[in-house]
């Protein structure tokens, strides 16, 4: 049986993290496993920057965005002779097994630990909702009420001045936040990789928009698709709609986690223990049609995230 975990989040925060990282703490606590916080992600394990946790350490964070456990990028742990000194570090304190709370990239570093002898299991932290295996991940739907609040607020200027609106939220890889917050928001138009960028089709949309009894319009799009202000400048050109673009950025991140959210990741931290306790490692937890379920993170990597466009087509008919 384990006797210590760690836990660690690496990567770009999301809400629910620290909810998370109460869960795994006060599972094993209640089990009478020992559990570590690991600060700044793996960067933090390199160099042994533990705490030790009782029930005290994780009181009123619950409801807290971010993660008291801080993040970095350390692309230094691709290294096999990084990650030794990493494991070398774990043996000093008898930490025997870790939660990874990230995305992609901290289930990479799991799995690599996994294959030296740690088990690892991680925990699907980003609010892109990019990861593949699972039907949500933990932040994501905090974010997306983040959009949803902002597009109601651009919604009500935009009507009042008769504008076009162009909103650039997160999501480079993966479209459910703005396609989700489109549906949400009854927007004119969502943009993402998958659904496609065609500029004219775009344009001729919110041409025929200016054209008819519409006073307003709103067009959501996902970054790292076109600059969105030069995009604005275009339509407003083209259409005649007096248009402005805005870039929510890193406001999406932040902010209290949903109730979901909170509740989603005390129930991942749980299982996730309960994996460890199994000697289970190299997994990943997921929800797969409502049910939590360890994968594991290779096959989970291996494959692409498919994002669910029916429900954008879906949205098409209530317009």
């Amino acid at each position: 049986m384990v006797k210590s975990i760690g836990i660690l989040t690496s990567g770009g925060d999301a809400p629910g993290m620290n909810a998370a990282v109460r869960s795994v703490a006060r599972a094993c606590l209640n089990k009478g496993i020992e559990v570590y916080g690991i600060e700044q992600g793996f960067k933090g394990l390199y160099e042994g920057n533990f705490t030790k946790f009782n029930r005290r350490s994780t009181r009123n964070i619950i409801n807290q965005g971010g993660t008291i456990l801080r993040s970095a990028r350390f692309p230094e742990f691709k290294d096999p002779k990084v990650r030794k000194t990493a494991i070398n570090q774990l043996e000093k304190v008898g930490i025997e097994a870790l939660v990874v709370i990230g995305g992609d990239g901290s289930y990479q570093g799991a799995m690599r630990l996994t294959e030296m002898g740690v088990n690892c299991i991680g925990l699907p932290g980003t609010i892109d909702n990019d990861i593949p295996g699972t039907d949500v991940t933990i932040g994501f739907d905090t974010a997306l009420n983040t959009i949803v609040e902002a597009l109601d607020r651009l919604r009500d200027t935009s009507s009042s001045h008769q504008r076009c609106t162009i909103l650039e939220v997160m999501g480079r890889h993966c479209g459910d936040l703005a396609i989700w917050s489109g549906i949400a928001c009854g927007v004119e138009l969502v943009v993402t990789s998958e659904l496609g960028y065609n500029e004219d089709k775009i344009i001729e949309r919110l041409r025929r928009s200016k054209f008819s009894d519409k006073k307003h319009a709103i067009v959501v799009i996902t970054e790292g698709i076109t600059d969105v202000h030069i995009l604005a400048k275009k339509v407003q050109q083209e259409t005649g709609f007096e248009t402005r673009a805005n870039v929510l950025g890193h406001m999406q991140r932040g902010g209290r986690p949903s109730a979901r959210d909170r509740v989603l990741a005390s129930r991942m931290g749980v299982f996730a223990v309960e994996l460890l306790e199994a000697g289970r490692g190299g997994e990943c937890v997921s929800v797969v049609n409502g049910e939590l379920k360890g994968l594991d993170i290779i096959e989970t990597l291996s494959k692409p995230r498919v994002t669910d466009k029916g429900i954008y087509e879906d949205s098409i008919k209530i317009r």
